[in-house]
């Protein structure tokens, strides 16, 4: 790694999030919802008002097969009769793709949730970040951590045995 240079600095939730955030109207119904979340095979959807380019979605809710067991099946509700606006979570917890990380899951931990919608400065949805995501990353590094002192430790070795 000659002349590569590595500078660590605060993550921002932009460098973490996924990208690709599935979204659904507030106007479509309950069991689209349902099997959108059946066939992305995911539990949480960001509710947001159509848009057309230039205009991007606007998150107005999110959706999360928690909701569906809790405001539909622990209520006898019938499905067919429901849209994803009924059911939502409405005014969710967003953040911005500049948000540091550490203050992001901090806002994630008050607000108790394990995702959360990602906006651009515009306002319009960018992805979503989720605890599993940052997870993996942290594996990653400590992965990177256990393998350079497995290193150092077989070149201490090796240079003076």
């Amino acid at each position: 790694m000659s002349g590569q240079q590595y500078v660590l600095g605060p993550t921002d939730v932009g460098a973490v999030r996924q990208r690709d955030a599935i979204s659904i109207e507030p106007t479509k119904g309950i069991v689209e919802a349902a099997r959108l979340m059946r066939e992305k095979h995911i539990g949480f959807l960001v509710v947001a008002q159509p848009a057309a380019p230039p205009v991007e979605r606007r998150v107005v809710g999110v959706l999360t097969d928690r909701d569906l067991v809790i405001a539909i099946i622990a209520r006898e509700a019938d499905p067919r009769a429901l849209t994803v606006g009924d059911v939502m979570t409405r005014n969710p917890l967003l953040v911005s793709e500049t948000c540091p990380l550490d203050a992001a899951l901090g806002l994630m931990r008050e607000a108790g949730v394990q995702r959360v919608p990602v906006v651009n400065k515009e306002g319009g949805l960018s992805g979503v970040l989720s605890v599993d995501d940052v997870l993996e990353r942290i594996a990653r590094q400590l992965t990177n951590i256990a393998g350079s002192i497995s290193c150092g430790q077989r070149t201490e070795g090796v240079l003076r045995p």
